[in-house]
């Protein structure tokens, strides 16, 4: 049986509406996967009448994502795929400039060092090295995190227009996380003024209780801030003082992934 076979259809128009979407990408797979193929062929992978299989391959068509191959009634992967895959490439690249800037700084830091984007309202991290020092084994990873509370959070924001710092504020809320949280406008402010000043933010205890980061800016081509660089570790040893002491070494890392992402300033 074919690994595209579509599920049995659900009852109701939701129902029906999912499996058509469940089939529509089974056959950019499919596409993906022969290179081209014909409405039957696709017909056959789905297990569905041809004029079904039909239908998806227009409707796709009609979106640029699949269109007619030079052989009359073949269809491959349309030119739309690559307007998708640019909304992503731009973090894979981070990722693979980053890491292995990130490796080196969790050496020379000792620390959790991880690269993290702004997605909406939160930061979301995208890579992470493990220093040697590493207690614990949480995996930040995929996770969103407030952007008022973490270092990364905060050394993202600072760079953002006010406006649209202010707009993104009032959507998230400065929920208080622990005592240290900072939940008032002004003082986050001039926190985020004097992290733009320094070239890195930092955070005492105010996404957990018991964990300190700093984080600075990485830049593209272009100079706009488009991710942050963090290092994390337990507030008994990566203490406020050893974070500015170490600071000039991520600064200088977060300056290298910028440098590897065509930034030249």
């Amino acid at each position: 049986m074919s690994n595209f076979t579509a599920d049995s259809e659900t009852p109701g128009p939701q129902g029906g509406g999912v499996q058509s979407v469940d089939r529509a990408i089974s056959v950019l797979e499919i596409l993906a996967q022969r290179g081209e193929a014909g409405v039957s062929e696709v017909a056959a992978e789905l297990d569905v009448h041809k004029s079904t299989a039909f239908r998806l391959l227009g409707a796709l068509e009609a979106r640029g994502l699949v269109e007619q191959a030079g052989e009359r009634g073949k269809y491959c992967l349309g030119f739309g795929i690559v307007r998708l895959a640019g909304a992503v490439t731009g973090r894979i690249d981070i990722t693979q400039q980053g890491r292995p800037v990130c490796e080196r700084l969790a050496e020379e830091i000792g620390e959790t060092v991880n690269i993290a984007i702004l997605e909406k309202q939160f930061a979301i991290n995208l890579c992470q090295v493990r220093g040697p020092g590493a207690i614990t084994a949480h995996n930040w990873v995929g996770q969103l995190t407030p952007l008022h509370a973490t270092s990364s959070g905060k050394i993202l924001l600072a760079h953002l227009p006010a406006k649209q710092r202010a707009e993104l504020l009032a959507d998230a809320g400065l929920e208080k996380l622990t005592p240290h949280t900072l939940t008032s406008k002004t003082k986050l402010e001039k926190n985020l003024a004097e992290a733009r000043e320094r070239g890195y933010a930092w955070t005492l205890e105010e996404l957990e209780i018991g964990l300190h980061a700093m984080a600075s800016p990485v830049r593209s081509r272009d100079g706009e801030v488009i991710a942050a660089v963090s290092a994390s570790g337990p507030s008994y040893r990566f203490t406020e003082e050893r974070m500015h002491e170490l600071a000039p070494v991520l600064v200088k890392g977060a300056e290298e992934i910028s440098h590897r992402m065509g930034y030249l300033g």
